[in-house]
């Protein structure tokens, strides 16, 4: 075999020098491939060792298997062990947002002692701690003390923030009773509502309250719970704490109550309005005694030892009506609170209320549901009335305070129905639609969606006054699609409404979640001409040494302009003409210029009226704390004959102040109106009339409406019609125009 040449390099050459790279790329292609087996390697034997503990495992379990009956209770036992610790993980998470609050330094958010005023200087309340009316634990009566734990908690010493068997003795009598006739939670968890929570009954704040008491028990003594607990309870008659209540109904110091006392005293914390013995004495003595067996009961004292106490029930000093305007003075001190943050928290405010018009607003909320509650399946209510300026004069936040102190006129969140129509009506608006525009109100569909009118009638190419006043639904859609749901957000964003507007198809309906305060500082843009109008609950607030440090003309600039007046003045127009010819009849005042909508929502859950005059702008809402739906109650119902009382009387007696640019809405009709959605979500040009035949129809409307009923003596036929020119114009004697639609 052949050797291969080798060439002599020539003569004076020099020898090419090796090249690095050549010589070491086998090395470095030896070491990725030495890498990639040691990945699959070391992941080969860890899943390999998980697959033999898992068998391990399992061999071991095995020797634990129950067969026969004996498997029925494990089995259930380790689902129980499941779902119980799938559930606490998602309570947890529920309440997890509660926490926030016991981030700050939430025991000193709660010395505010603020001393309220109505807007004439007269004192009307107080709320926070009364700070020279503190008094020891040590110092208080023992039979306060025992009276207290009696009633609210036994075994307030020995639980760890829930009483385990006081809740599921509770559930036990509720469902026995199919009513709640008694409450579970143990005196942490009431403080820990108290000092963070609101009082609407929902499982999510049950699940938050838990949660809280179990903190408090954990960062807090007994001793000082207990303390917490008798300093901010609410005791009734607008004051917080025993020695608050002590002073109120007694006209003497805590540490001088006796027995019998002690026991009323202890009996306003389940129902403080129903049992205040300033109002309802036989009600308190009754209380009372239901107290003196708790602690014989509970091995307290014996019946010997309370048979005086029985005998000789408790006088009270004080026998005036309970007029204090608590849910107006909760809002208020919230705010308070906001606009003081730190310093000197020992205030006296001077508020807006008017206490005269807060208590007519009260005796027609309770006299509506008194009167109608069971007829219409309805059980509360929800009213703010203001000035224009965003001056609240009164606020009812439900039926009564002493049984719920949840505010439902600015925590509750419900849908508004119609009520936000005028929103949807603004944007068009302010895109060129007149009151006068021709708009369609025919069967609409928006993919599967079909939104339909009350009833479930059409009436055709109709003016954008007429779709308001009847709340024709398809015509709002149609609007929302032509001007667009973002911009109707922004508007009722911009006009006051703070809570979040979700971006649905049924948004021009009022399918979102509003509060009866945010809508009617929104209406309050219509009765002052176009100017937000946050509402507020105070003019001045001075502190412990006679400093203001709130003033509003002072420290509160001038008023953001949201709409222009021509805009105001057609809304207005058209928003009057619903109590005079639409749904809001029954709020219609007599010789008061008024404006307004009512709203209505699926299967009647909720049911509103808002409205304005030149002097005050009011929103109403009748409900159930469950949803559960009312017996067909409309806007135009309760709503708007409670608004009606109200304003009744807030006007009697006062200058009356027009209506903003009302003649502005019924002259500017000869703009044409712009492109509106189709059924099938294309853009068309409705049919206009033109503005000759428009002025020939208003002014026919008017003869119509000023001319007296009469009843026609026969039927006149088409033909008839036509010859006489009346056809042309729709107007067909004999024939019915669709009836008011009650939204």
């Amino acid at each position: 075999m052949s050797q291969p040449a080798v060439i002599a390099p020539a003569p004076g050459a020099v020898p090419a020098a090796p090249n690095p790279t050549k010589a070491a790329a086998p090395r470095q292609k030896l070491r990725l491939i030495e890498v990639d087996a040691l990945i699959d390697s070391t992941l080969f034997a860890a899943w390999t060792a998980l697959a033999a503990g898992a068998e391990a495992l399992s061999r071991f379990t095995r020797r634990f298997r129950f067969t026969g009956l004996a498997r029925v209770p494990v089995e259930l036992l380790g689902d129980g062990l499941t779902i119980g610790a799938a559930g606490g993980i998602v309570m947890l998470m529920l309440a997890l947002p509660a926490f926030d609050a016991t981030k700050q330094d939430w025991l000193a958010q709660q010395d505010y002692a603020v001393t309220f005023l109505d807007k004439n200087g007269v004192e009307i309340g107080k709320r926070g701690v009364r700070h020279s009316e503190a008094v020891p634990l040590e110092e208080m009566p023992d039979s306060l003390i025992k009276a207290t734990l009696a009633t609210e908690d036994r075994r307030f010493y020995t639980h760890f923030g829930i009483d385990v068997f006081g809740t599921f003795r509770a559930l036990f009598e509720n469902l026995r009773s199919n009513a709640v006739v008694q409450g579970g939670s143990s005196i942490t968890q009431q403080l820990a509502k108290n000092l963070f929570l609101s009082n609407e009954r929902t499982i999510d704040r049950k699940i938050k309250e838990a949660f809280l008491a179990l903190w408090l028990e954990s960062n807090l003594s007994k001793h000082d719970i207990l303390q917490l607990y008798l300093d901010r309870a609410y005791m009734g008659g607008g004051n917080f704490g025993a020695a608050a209540a002590s002073e109120f109904y007694f006209g003497k110091k805590v540490t001088d109550l006796n027995l019998a006392e002690s026991a009323m005293l202890a009996g306003l914390y389940k129902a403080p309005t129903k049992y205040a013995p300033h109002i309802n004495l036989p009600a308190a003595r009754a209380r009372a005694n239901e107290v003196l067996t708790n602690m014989v009961q509970a091995g307290f004292m014996t019946e010997g030892q309370v048979l005086g106490a029985r005998r000789k029930p408790a006088d009270v000093v004080r026998a005036a009506a309970d007029t204090s305007p608590d849910f107006f003075l909760d809002w208020a001190f919230t705010e308070v609170k906001k606009q003081v943050p730190d310093g000197d928290r020992t205030l006296v405010v001077r508020s807006t209320v008017d206490m005269n018009l807060q208590q007519v607003a009260d005796d027609a909320v309770e006299n509506a549901l008194r009167e109608s509650g069971e007829r219409y399946r309805v059980s509360q209510a929800a009213m703010v009335v203001a000035e224009p300026d965003g001056a609240v004069r009164a606020m009812v936040g439900g039926r009564d305070y002493g049984d719920s102190q949840f505010n439902r006129a600015t925590d509750a969140l419900r849908q508004p129905g119609s009520s936000f129509k005028p929103f949807v009506y603004t944007a068009a608006v302010l895109k060129g639609y007149t009151p006068q525009s021709i708009v369609k109100d025919a069967p609409i569909s928006i993919g599967n969606w079909s939104p339909k009118n009350y009833g479930g009638k059409y009436m055709g190419n109709i003016q954008l006054t007429t779709a308001l006043i009847h709340s024709l639904n398809t015509v709002a859609v149609r609007l929302a699609g032509a001007v667009g749901r973002e911009t109707i957000i922004a508007l009722a964003h911009k006009m006051g409404i703070t809570t979040n507007i979700v971006n649905s198809k049924s948004l021009p309906l009022g399918a979102t979640e509003v509060n009866v305060v945010d809508m009617t500082g929104a209406y309050a843009v219509f009765a002052n001409g176009g100017f937000r109008a946050k509402p507020y609950a105070f003019t001045q607030i001075v502190n412990s040494e006679g400093k203001v440090v709130f003033d509003r003309k002072r420290n509160v600039g001038p008023p953001e302009q949201v709409l222009d007046e021509k805009t105001v003045g057609m809304m207005n127009y058209m928003l009057s003409q619903v109590p005079e010819r639409g749904t809001g009849r029954a709020a219609k005042l007599q010789g008061i210029k008024t404006a307004g909508k009512t709203g209505t929502t699926n299967a009647y859950r909720d049911a509103w009226f808002m409205g304005f005059t030149g002097n005050y702008v009011g929103g109403v809402w009748f409900g159930n704390d469950d949803f559960t739906s009312t017996n067909n109650m409309t806007g135009g119902s309760l709503p708007a004959q409670t608004w009606n009382r109200v304003m009744t009387y807030a006007h009697n007696g006062i200058e009356l102040k027009p209506i903003p640019y009302l003649d502005v809405g019924p002259q500017d009709g000869d703009r044409p109106a712009p492109a509106i959605a189709s059924n099938d979500g294309a853009n068309q040009q409705p049919l206009l009339l033109s503005s000759k035949t428009t002025a020939q129809l208003m002014a026919l409307q008017k003869i119509f409406e000023a001319a007296p009923p009469i009843k026609p003596l026969k039927t006149v036929s088409l033909d008839a019609a036509i010859s006489s020119g009346l056809a042309d114009l729709g107007e067909v004697p004999g024939q019915r125009t669709p009836a008011s639609l009650p939204n």
